[in-house]
């Protein structure tokens, strides 16, 4: 059965780091990526990597977050340099096995995490 636990989540001072950290288990992805909803807001996607190790970011964190996976552990990691108050959120990681690839829509995603809170202070 898929499952995904994610750990890493704090809470750290604006302009600082954090790593988030994702372990897979139960099967292979077609995609993973990196969810946040913040207080009073819409779920949205933060990053995602396909299969072919193609990555993609939302605009407000690129260049500021990276996402990688660790196949050999099939682990996913999303490291937040820079942070910013307006990064405070629940963080979820999610992934799929189904033909599309990695999209933006939290609806198309078929397995997540429990969520891990990430908190920026200013």
């Amino acid at each position: 059965q898929a499952q995904l636990e994610e750990s890493g989540g704090g809470s750290v001072q604006a302009g600082g780091s954090l790593r988030l950290s994702c372990a897979a288990s139960g099967r292979t992805y077609n995609c993973m990526g990196w969810f946040r909803r913040a207080p009073g807001k819409e779920r949205e996607r933060v990053a995602s990597i396909n299969s072919g190790g193609i990555r993609s970011y939302a605009d407000s964190v690129k260049g500021r977050f990276t996402i990688s996976k660790d196949n050999a552990k099939n682990t996913l990691y999303l490291q937040m340099n820079s942070l910013e108050p307006e990064d405070t959120a629940m963080y979820y990681c999610a992934a799929h096995s189904n033909y599309y690839g990695c999209v933006v829509r939290d609806t198309l995603y078929d397995y997540w995490g429990q969520g891990t809170q990430v908190t920026v202070s200013s």
